[in-house]
């Protein structure tokens, strides 16, 4: 006898609704780069970067992104895909994150600042809070499981990089407002910035035990060591080796995972 749940008529409309989040995110993204309306990403990150650079080359990231959220939402909304416990907990939150995520674009390009704050930190906690919710269920899949790979990882790659995004949001506002406390120096506060990514990056990471969301924070610092070797080498050098930091510490605390046991606690 099959395992699987099916899908009450209630949960494909919430998958429905992950879908329409999904393909708004993808289309607002898109269609904003193609027609040149507003600022970009990387436009808007450049516009007040004095305190921290990111190469621009780094926001190519996001289309790694829109695919695994595609890659979600598509197989999610399948009926002959199951209403595993991952795809009911974290349907709402996913659909919340992507739709913030879409208006954070519109927002970006309006140059709506303190809206772009209040997007981009909403939708970093709509999806990080529910996965380190789930932590257990998320550790205790098996390698090849499918919501590992098409549920797990595209959300996780989503909260990673909105980690490192959100801080340089608040950063650059802060930076081209001239709010940014003069207590510190720019360069310090750069580098706080980045020591609360790192720590947040590997915290997360030991909480879920999956690259997939320290791998877009890693790029994220590489993308910094790339802009600022020019300008600031010693913050260029801190992002470097935040960024290695980060790779090697998520993949050390990944391996460290014992299924078998996390299996018999979930269970």
């Amino acid at each position: 006898m099959s395992s699987i749940v099916r899908p009450t008529p209630a949960q494909m409309t919430r998958r429905v609704i992950v879908l329409a989040a999904a393909v708004f995110a993808v289309v607002v993204g898109q269609g904003q780069m193609a027609l040149g309306w507003g600022q970009s990403a990387a436009d808007f990150a450049a516009d007040s970067d004095a305190t921290l650079k990111v190469a621009g080359y780094a926001f190519a990231i996001w289309g790694v992104i829109y695919l695994g959220l595609l890659v979600y939402a598509v197989r999610q909304v399948l009926p002959q895909t199951g209403e595993s416990l991952l795809i009911h907990r974290l349907g709402w939150p996913s659909a919340l994150a992507m739709a913030g995520i879409g208006l954070w674009i519109v927002a970006a390009a309006m140059d709506a600042e303190i809206a772009t704050i209040l997007l981009i930190f909403g939708s970093l906690a709509v999806v990080l809070i529910p996965l380190l919710r789930n932590a257990g269920p998320i550790r205790a899949l098996p390698v090849r499981d499918r919501d590992r790979w098409m549920t797990v990882w595209p959300l996780a790659m989503l909260a990673g990089w909105l980690t490192v995004a959100a801080p340089l949001n608040l950063i650059t506002v802060a930076t081209g407002n001239g709010d940014l406390p003069a207590v510190l120096s720019p360069t310090v506060w750069a580098m706080i910035a980045i020591g609360v990514v790192v720590m947040a990056a590997l915290a997360v990471t030991q909480r879920i035990r999956t690259v997939a969301y320290a791998a877009p924070i890693a790029w994220g610092l590489l993308g910094a060591f790339a802009a600022e070797q020019a300008r600031n080498g010693p913050l260029a050098w801190f992002a470097l080796v935040a960024a290695v930091a980060v790779l090697v510490g998520a993949i050390v605390l990944s391996l460290r995972l014992r299924r078998g046991v996390e299996r018999a606690v979930s269970a």
